[in-house]
């Protein structure tokens, strides 16, 4: 073998083995875009964090005081609702949400304890459900996994409204509403939505202009 054939033959294993590597890089490559395509998700919202343990939750409870969480009155309630639960922030009991809010105008208040408009809301949601009585129920939705962090925002505000935890954000995807806060989605009687109002109010009189329910 002459110098020149050597030199080609080295040159040939070189870039085989060049080109064996970039298609064996290529094959990982694709597998993992495979595996990634059929493996669960992580980091999705959650309920609430697991530092939220009944115990731990039991003074920020206290010091909020909420009201109860409205309980299923024997109609089914709305269909887009139909198998969502939370956790009834005032006692982490389980509320079957579509069966619970049957029967009842409601305005959803859709909030998180970091947003800074829904802190101006929150009071005057308080004050609209004041307002206007039992023809309407107001219930707010906390949709953040800190629910000691929501509790202690409303015992702050000293907002008493049932709410509901849902870290998950189920009820706003049930119902359609944007990934905005704070939001309010005002539901018929029969569980229908009657309107989906993805904006900041700052006062009782222009939550009962938007809701459409004057005051008594």
């Amino acid at each position: 073998m002459t110098a020149s054939t050597a030199r080609t033959t080295r040159w040939t294993v070189a870039v085989l083995a060049v080109v064996a590597a970039l298609i064996a890089a290529l094959l990982v490559q694709l597998r993992h875009a495979s595996d990634s395509s059929t493996a669960p998700q992580t980091g999705a919202a959650r309920e609430h964090r697991d530092a939220d343990t009944p115990a731990a939750l039991s003074g920020p409870r206290r010091r909020a005081d909420l009201a109860a969480c409205p309980r299923p009155g024997g109609l089914p309630g709305s269909a887009a609702l139909r198998g969502v639960t939370a956790e009834c922030a005032a006692d982490g009991s389980h509320v079957d949400v579509g069966p619970a809010l049957a029967g009842h105008r409601v305005v959803l208040n859709l909030w998180a304890y970091w947003c800074g408009p829904c802190a101006t809301e929150l009071p005057a949601m308080a004050e609209y459900q004041r307002r206007v009585g039992p023809e309407v129920m107001v219930v707010t939705v906390h949709q953040d996994e800190n629910e000691t962090a929501a509790l202690l925002r409303l015992a702050e505000l000293g907002v008493r409204l049932p709410t509901l935890q849902d870290g998950g954000r189920r009820i706003a995807a049930a119902l359609g509403v944007p990934n905005v806060m704070p939001a309010t989605v005002v539901l018929d009687s029969d569980g229908s939505v009657a309107r989906t109002l993805p904006r900041a109010f700052a006062s009782a009189d222009e939550i009962s202009a938007a809701v459409g329910v004057q005051p008594r």
